[in-house]
């Protein structure tokens, strides 16, 4: 294999074989290739696209990098479910465990926040003790026995996927989507999956904020991963606001264990949960209709069946055992609380979600650079959702703050994120469609 003459077949426009890829990739998992090479290999796939057929053999490469985990003695359907990325999206902190009490096996390997987005670990690590990067053996115990894991990626899973996202990352190929396919599906093959459902966000607080290019996606996703032997389907779901009423890390963790305790139940939050948990169990075929399969998920959220699953899953892998019942006991607080007022009276017509997720990282609850170190107490609460009628200077969020300057700031910003409308909004549904 002589890589230029791959890139240059490619830059061309040329279909690339399966085993000139799968060469391509062995190749740079073992670091014979020059980023140069890299870079250039990413720069031809982002101008001249892929076609299915090459888009699965490069999945299916970047799987085959490192191990692939298997779950032979495990009698239950292997699932999983994946973002592409949203605000106040903690979705797959109740979904792992709902799934799991309705008889599915879910190890989820999830990620940190990119960009504007919050990422699941970082919520993760606000519970003390919690270990997301545990070893093989107790990652398989923890989902034989608790029924699912929510961890992080190792470096043995998919580890050509590592070193090219980190090569496009700083040469502008992020966005092709044949990579972001890629990206995205070899991890879940690699775990094993037997079945997956895809969130793809659109909005203005997602990548993708255009609809034509959320379905592009989707069905890129779904196809490829079904080429590659996963059953798969996608949802598209809005994100032209935060998905829960809080965005941060402690406080969207919070909010997870009030959901589940049946504490609380945000209304938008609600909805995408039951709707992925039902298509969960129809792909995995132990519900038979969309309607048996949210039946059996609410039955297990308010029989607390699901709140055992995740009480279990966090004590086995380090955490407090009466997490749910005593969060004020263990997610640390901010020091500084203020309510941000709104700036007339009428009704919340539209946001930009992407601001409040920047909103959240220049609180120091996200990262600039990826070295930086999270300040897991910050974020936003209490977030009213679109549609809500307000007066002047009634609450619209709770501002977690690490002092006064930064609450007043992030307030004063929030504040200019919302449009505040005479007449009552007509909102977009929050989920848009299914592929």
């Amino acid at each position: 294999m002589i890589p230029q003459e791959i890139i240059r077949r490619k830059r061309d426009g040329e279909e690339l074989a399966a085993a000139d890829i799968a060469s391509f990739i062995e190749a740079l998992a073992a670091g014979r290739l020059s980023e140069g090479q890299i870079g250039a290999f990413a720069m031809a796939v982002w101008f001249k696209g892929m076609s299915r057929a090459e888009t699965v053999a490069l999945t299916l490469a970047m799987a085959d990098s490192g191990d692939r985990l298997e779950w032979a003695d495990i009698d239950r359907p292997i699932a999983d479910k994946h973002s592409t990325g949203g605000v106040g999206d903690n979705v797959s902190l109740m979904l792992a465990p709902i799934a799991a009490a309705c008889g599915l096996a879910v190890p989820m390997i999830s990620g940190r926040g990119l960009g504007h987005t919050g990422g699941t670990l970082d919520k993760l690590e606000s519970i003390p003790g919690y270990t997301i990067t545990p070893d093989a053996a107790l990652f398989r115990k923890v989902v034989k026995e608790a029924g699912c894991a929510i961890i992080g990626q190792t470096g043995a899973l998919a580890p050509a996927d590592g070193r090219l996202y980190a090569v496009r990352d700083v040469t502008a190929t992020v966005d092709s989507i044949p990579l972001i396919t890629a990206s995205i599906l070899s991890k879940k093959l690699a775990a094993g999956l037997q079945t997956l459902v895809l969130d793809v966000k659109v909005g203005n607080g997602a990548f993708m904020a255009d609809r034509a290019q959320a379905e592009i996606l989707a069905r890129s996703l779904v196809e490829v991963a079904n080429g590659a032997g996963v059953k798969t389907s996608a949802l598209i779901t809005d994100m032209n606001e935060p998905l829960a009423d809080s965005a941060g890390n402690a406080v969207e963790m919070r909010n997870c264990l009030d959901f589940l305790a049946g504490r609380k139940r945000d209304t938008r939050l609600d909805t995408v949960v039951l709707a992925f948990a039902a298509e969960m169990l129809v792909k995995s075929g132990v519900a038979a209709s969309s309607d048996e399969g949210e039946r059996m998920a609410r039955q297990v959220l308010s029989s607390g069946k699901a709140a055992e699953v995740f009480a279990r899953m966090v004590s086995m892998l380090g955490g407090p055992s009466d997490l749910i019942e005593n969060p004020d006991r263990y997610l640390a607080k901010a020091p500084v609380e203020k309510p941000v007022p709104a700036a007339r009276s009428g009704w919340l017509a539209a946001c930009d979600a992407r601001g409040i997720g920047v909103g959240v990282i220049d609180l120091g609850g996200g990262r600039r650079h990826p070295a930086d170190r999270i300040d897991h107490r910050v974020g936003f609460s209490e977030l009213l959702p679109l549609g809500s009628r307000v007066n002047a200077g009634d609450p619209i969020a709770l501002v977690h703050a690490a002092d006064e300057a930064a609450a007043e700031r992030a307030a004063a910003a929030l504040a200019a994120h919302y449009r505040i409308a005479e007449e009552k909004p007509q909102l977009a549904p929050v989920i848009a469609g299914l592929v």
